[in-house]
Order: structure tokens, then C-alpha cells, then sequence
């Protein structure tokens, strides 16, 4: 069950991290990249491995490999089958889809994988500058992030390194 005020905590959390603004906002983006990839289930692996590998903040890389929920795994999956196929230069037909696993999606993997990618790309894209915008307006709020974000903005990093 969700309950509203543990996941409003979780946000905050995020919100006041003690890491520059485009540090976590640069986390949130990649995951959000790999949460529109089609490698269904690997998804937390790849954001853990992303975020070691190019030294992004674990906790929002992590949580925005979250973002396309099961939801929207099947409306995404055909958006992105059709737009790989016109831009390869091919009539958008229907995904038809027996299952998520392997087997099922190599058939359409090239027009899958060019879709999903310009797909996660632009929606990584928006949600950097939304998760940035997010974080310096929440963070004017209290005095004491204030003007952490503020000299964090005038040096260009982070001030604990």
C-alpha cells in the first residue's frame, strides 16, 4: 500500500541531498534513460553499474530507472517499436507481443532498441531540468540549503570534495 507521507519523506530526502543540484539531477536522467530501455528486469542492475561507472548519485539513479512503471511498459514498448521503424525508414506497424522475455522482443530489436532510445533520451532530457528546477526551489525554502545550493552554483561543484 503506499502511504503518502513515507514516500513524501523519500522525496524530500532526495530533494536536500547533501550533492550539487546537477550531481542528482544528472543521476535521476540516466536512470530515467534506462528505465525506457527494453532490457526488462535489469533495469536497478544497470542503474547501480551506470551510477559506479560514471560516479552519478546512486540513490536517483536508481530511482529514476523506476519511472516507466508497469503501467507504462506496454503503451512505451509500442511508441517506441513504431518511431525506431519510421526513422529506419519503415512503415509503423503493431508490436505483437507474446511476452517480455528474450525470444519474444529479438524480432523487433532494431527498430526497439532506436525507438527506446530517442524515446529515454528526450524524456531524460525533460526530467533533468525538471529534477534540477525541483531541487533548487525546494531547497530555497530552508536558509541552510539555500546557501549550500547558492555556493554550489558560484564554485561549479560540490563543496565536500
Amino acid at each position: 500500500m503506499l502511504n503518502k507521507e513515507i514516500w513524501k519523506e523519500r522525496f524530500k530526502k532526495i530533494l536536500s541531498l547533501d550533492n550539487h543540484p546537477r550531481h542528482i539531477a544528472t543521476g535521476f536522467a540516466v536512470g530515467v534513460f534506462i528505465s525506457f530501455t527494453p532490457f526488462f528486469g535489469i533495469h536497478t542492475p544497470m542503474a547501480i553499474a551506470a551510477a559506479f561507472l560514471f560516479r552519478l548519485n546512486k540513490l536517483t539513479c536508481i530511482t529514476g530507472a523506476w519511472v516507466n512503471t508497469p503501467l507504462t511498459v506496454f503503451p512505451m514498448l509500442g511508441l517506441s517499436y513504431k518511431l525506431g521503424r519510421v526513422l529506419r525508414g519503415l512503415p509503423p506497424l503493431e508490436m505483437k507481443i507474446k511476452g517480455l522475455e528474450w525470444q519474444h522482443l529479438k524480432v523487433y530489436a532494431k527498430s526497439l532498441l532506436l525507438g527506446s532510445s530517442i524515446i529515454g533520451f528526450v524524456l531524460a532530457l525533460i526530467s533533468y531540468f525538471l529534477c534540477y528546477w525541483l531541487i533548487v526551489r525546494f531547497r530555497k525554502r530552508d536558509e541552510a540549503l539555500a546557501e549550500l545550493t547558492d555556493e554550489m552554483e558560484a564554485t561549479g561543484e560540490e563543496l565536500n570534495e
